[in-house]
């Protein structure tokens, strides 16, 4: 029951969404720079003066709706780029992390056998995963593709980031709404140190009101961070590999704590 609804609710949502490529469903894992004579797919190239105008207009953007994912996007890509080459080196250091560079994964409903993923026992982390993309009404195929970084590996990086952040949401056990999203950027500002993801952290609470803000402040923020700094990089997992594994034991390995306290999905 699990799987079909998903998969009604998750397909239904891919039909709606802005930005998703319906041609990019019919096709498998595949290699990032497959039939492309650029540097990848979709890339565009700039200017640092451009990338300084786009991320600025896109900050401002975003600022004002934290929910237009594809200015956060933006931001992220033209902001990024020694963080990533950071990530990348951490990445390449991890047998794990240089497999997942090497076999260039993604996460799309392309990749995921959602009927197999709804078939793991309760509590395992794909299985969790597939219960997070219901209740939270959200789909692996809105995260955009990257467009303005210019080095094909850094963009293959910046993309994986983008794709396991919804993962993320399920290892931290944080739902979509402001406070999860908010406590969410303070651990990746901790573990991946994006100029983003630290704007997010430090503008994030301005929306929250005052029993929300006092929940990030005393528990949820303290733990976010704590955790970022502490764990294993989380782009050097292969999650593709690991669907059938407990959440709880992946959090271990990770050196992630469960959440101080549980938060509903209402907005």
């Amino acid at each position: 029951m699990l799987a079909g609804r998903a998969l009604l609710h998750i397909r239904s949502n891919v039909l709606i969404s802005k930005g998703v490529c319906v041609s990019s469903l019919h096709t498998t894992t595949r290699k990032w720079t497959d039939a492309w004579n650029g540097l990848y797919p979709g890339h565009i190239p700039t200017t640092p003066v451009q990338k300084a105008l786009l991320a600025v207009g896109s900050g401002v953007a975003a600022l004002q709706d934290p929910y237009r994912h594809d200015m956060v996007a933006v931001l992220g890509e033209t902001t990024g780029h020694f963080a990533l080459e950071k990530l990348r080196d951490r990445m390449r250091n991890d047998p794990e992390g240089y497999a997942v560079l090497t076999e260039r994964p993604r996460i799309r409903l392309s990749t995921l056998d959602l009927e197999q993923m709804a078939s793991l026992p309760e509590g395992t982390f794909g299985r969790e995963y597939l219960r997070f993309l219901e209740d939270n009404h959200v789909t692996p195929d809105s995260r955009a593709d990257v467009k303005f970084v210019d080095d094909e590996e850094l963009a293959y990086v910046m993309q994986r980031y983008r794709e396991v952040h919804d993962l993320l949401h399920t290892l931290l056990g944080m739902p979509t709404n402001m406070l999860g999203e908010v406590a969410v950027k303070w651990f990746e500002a901790a573990q991946t140190g994006l100029p983003m993801c630290a704007l997010g952290a430090v503008l994030g609470p301005l929306r929250l009101n005052v029993s929300r803000l006092q929940s990030l402040a005393t528990s949820l923020g303290p733990w976010a961070l704590q955790n970022g700094r502490r764990a294993r990089c989380v782009l050097s997992i292969f999650y593709e590999r690991r669907w059938d594994q407990s959440l709880e034991e992946l959090r271990h390995e990770l050196k992630i704590e469960p959440p101080p306290v549980t938060l509903g999905i209402c907005k």
